[in-house]
């Protein structure tokens, strides 16, 4: 899979693959700075290194584009929970990790919490246009629900909680703490160091959905 999340830099000379990996370096960062009507191609191209002419052979337009790299952020948070290996473990220690690998998965990609919040204010406008993405997500409820379902047999967590419930929390705690970190700092001043946040955030989450989840 691409990824340009992680790995910008990628060989120039008869790579297409990597030439694609740098539009989706350059698109990422455009769209997540100026949202969709305020980017432009030829910032894109200069970005990944090539010409706009190339941009458009592969990715025709600017809302293409777009939702290609919709479907490739979304991937790759996909991917990353499913590398996490969770079903090996016992599923309180599952939970647990996930919650923890799914925070740091948020500080460390900041631009796809704004991406993703440049497209709720877009009313989810474009999202809902790829029957990829919808799919793809589903594996987020399968992941937690092999946890919920070993979890419940042992007693471990109620038997009310749902996987869609769960991963709602989840995913709101951890992209609270990116989406609204200059608002809330800004209101709320906190003695803290931004890394002190990091694990007094982090805890905070696991606390509040292994609560949740308790008998």
């Amino acid at each position: 899979m691409l990824n340009p999340i992680d790995s910008p830099n990628a060989k120039r000379k008869n790579d297409p693959q990597g030439l694609k990996l740098r539009i989706f370096t350059g698109a990422l960062l455009e769209f997540a700075e100026f949202g969709l009507k305020g980017a432009r191609l030829e910032n894109i191209a200069q970005l990944a290194e090539t010409t706009k002419r190339m941009v458009v052979y592969h990715f025709k337009n600017k809302e293409t584009l777009y939702l290609a790299v919709l479907e490739h952020v979304y991937q790759h948070i996909r991917d990353h929970e499913s590398g996490l290996a969770l079903h090996t473990l016992p599923p309180a220690e599952a939970i647990v990790k996930l919650v923890e690998e799914s925070f740091n998965y948020h500080v460390a990609h900041p631009d796809f919490i704004r991406l993703i919040c440049m497209e709720n204010m877009m009313r989810g406008k474009y999202i809902s246009q790829s029957p990829h993405i919808r799919t793809l997500n589903q594996s987020a409820l399968t992941l937690l629900e092999d946890i919920l379902v070993r979890g419940k047999q042992k007693q471990l967590f109620n038997d009310e909680v749902t996987a869609h419930d769960v991963h709602r929390l989840i995913s709101s705690l951890c992209f609270h703490h990116v989406s609204n970190q200059y608002t809330f700092n800004t209101l709320f001043e906190s003695n803290q160091s931004p890394d002190e946040q990091i694990i007094h955030h982090r805890k905070m989450a696991v606390v509040a959905t292994t609560r949740y989840l308790a008998r």
